[in-house]
């Protein structure tokens, strides 16, 4: 659509350059497509209307996660299809709230120091933290909303960081999970019956406060009430650390997203939920870096309000994306500054089939979801457990057959981290070079190890982001069925 490139966008010609490398030929090369079939769903996707793209999170869960992500996203720019009713491109509703997380997460109380400047650590490398971090090392961890000794990679570096008896461990916990088999004080949790919250979405236009339903049970506490109690057992007198959570709620709905405007707390506790206001227009395109605790996102520009005339919502159909100049980067100069292309570039990561790490260990690991758990959640229920089917290893029948393997053997699947036993599921499910298992927890695990044994530490190429799908290992026989 040269229209809309030429009104939206900024790099085109560019892009149009770059991707004469990319022959169909050198795409079906890594991705195990025909050719024919490269050519087909291009020209399918061209000339189809409308064409939308509804991408998942796991595309970012590799080295090469954020290029892939940004390149995917450039298309609907290159159709136009941003401007037709049903297409477009769709990863999570999420960002439409624009809640004032300005105001929620004072970055100004990291400028206090109490004699050295604050770290900040990346949760992915929570096994580097604890076992290689120095100058102080890490003492005390202080675990909420999460289970990382499940869902961390690299797990048998984290449970060597959790074991080190110098390391105090609080874990704030509604379950027994496997972090809390670490800790040092486990203290209880309310679930979301107890405790009142702002709930945002990933797949919808609703916002919606879910009320408090019934006291907490025995001695259990919200996150909110407990920081509170902590600020004042600490003695730190910042002002913001005593806001209530009908406060909290105010400051995140005090934002300038003209789309939340008239959307107040009283109205959502009277109401239930309200859809986002997409009549009001403008959107903000930017967050000021040095906003002050009390401050808001800044606005990076307007655009007309984002509804076809039959009140369809078309978010980008006249631009207004969140850059400085409201256009889409097909050139984006701020990438090739971090050591990225500028444009678009397709890199295997460190661990895939077609490096020389495959040498050694031949076989993709896809660390998938389980369907019946969130992430660790749920996983401590018997009868998901049931109906989950966790502790199998799909490979393909040419794979398992090239290591005498049969279905139900139990294999042994290992790289240079660590290894996990588990039963084969051979099945057509699964390409060849490819294997997938689920997350589980590991003390429900044969052997109390999960697949995380096997996955890497390594950050993804934009957002220090977890790498779960970049990860070689290799399948042997452990016992035959």
């Amino acid at each position: 659509d040269a229209g809309y490139l030429a009104q939206h966008t900024i790099g085109f010609e560019e892009l149009r350059e770059k991707v004469r490398e990319y022959t169909p030929e050198k795409v079906a090369a890594w991705t195990g497509m025909s050719p024919a079939d490269v050519q087909k769903l291009a020209r399918e996707y061209a000339t189809v209307r409308p064409a939308v793209i509804r991408m998942n999170y796991g595309v970012q869960r590799s080295q090469n996660g954020g290029m892939a992500s940004r390149t995917i996203a450039m298309l609907p720019c290159v159709t136009g299809s941003w401007k037709e009713v049903g297409g477009g491109f769709q990863l999570s509703t999420s960002g439409g709230f624009g809640l004032n997380n300005v105001a929620l997460e004072r970055a100004s109380l990291m400028e206090k120091t109490l004699g050295r400047p604050a770290r900040t650590i990346n949760m992915v490398e929570l096994g580097k933290a604890l076992n290689e971090v120095n100058n102080p090392p890490v003492r005390a961890l202080f675990v909420y909303n999460s289970n990382p000794a499940a869902v961390c990679p690299n797990h048998n570096d984290v449970i060597r960081g959790l074991l080190r008896r110098d390391l105090f461990t609080v874990v704030h916990e509604q379950f027994f999970t496997d972090t809390t088999d670490y800790a040092d004080i486990v203290l209880p949790a309310t679930t979301f019956f107890e405790h009142k919250d702002l709930q945002s979405a990933y797949g919808h236009y609703y916002l919606q406060v879910s009320n408090q339903a019934i006291e907490p049970l025995g001695e259990c506490r919200s996150n909110t009430d407990l920081f509170r109690a902590l600020a004042d057992k600490m003695g730190l007198e910042d002002e913001c650390l005593r806001d209530s959570d009908d406060e909290m709620i105010d400051q995140a709905l005090d934002s300038p997203n003209a789309w939340l405007k008239e959307i107040t707390r009283e109205r959502l506790e009277n109401e239930g939920h309200i859809r986002l206001n997409f009549h009001s227009g403008e959107f903000p395109t930017l967050v000021a870096k040095d906003a002050t605790r009390t401050g808001h996102p800044q606005k990076g520009g307007s655009r007309e309000p984002p509804l076809h005339e039959d009140g369809f919502f078309l978010p980008f159909a006249n631009g207004g994306f969140r850059t400085a100049n409201g256009k889409a980067l097909l050139y984006n100069e701020e990438l090739k500054k971090q050591g990225l292309d500028p444009v678009a570039e397709f890199i295997p990561p460190e661990e895939s089939r077609h490096t020389v790490n495959a040498k050694a260990f031949p076989l993709e690991l896809l660390a998938r979801k389980a369907d019946n758990f969130l992430n660790s959640t749920f996983s401590n229920l018997p009868a998901l457990q049931l109906l989950e089917e966790t502790g199998l290893l799909e490979i393909s029948s040419a794979d398992a057959e090239a290591r005498g393997i049969q279905n139900g053997d139990t294999v042994r699947v290992f790289n240079k981290r660590g290894e996990i036993q588990l039963k084969a599921l051979v099945d057509g499910k699964v390409s060849a070079g490819v294997v997938a298992a689920k997350l589980n927890w590991a003390k429900l695990t044969p052997g109390n190890r999960n697949i995380n044994v096997l996955t890497s530490e390594k950050l993804s190429d934009m957002g220090n982001s977890a790498t779960f799908y970049s990860v070689l290992v290799e399948v042997e026989l452990f016992r035959r069925a």
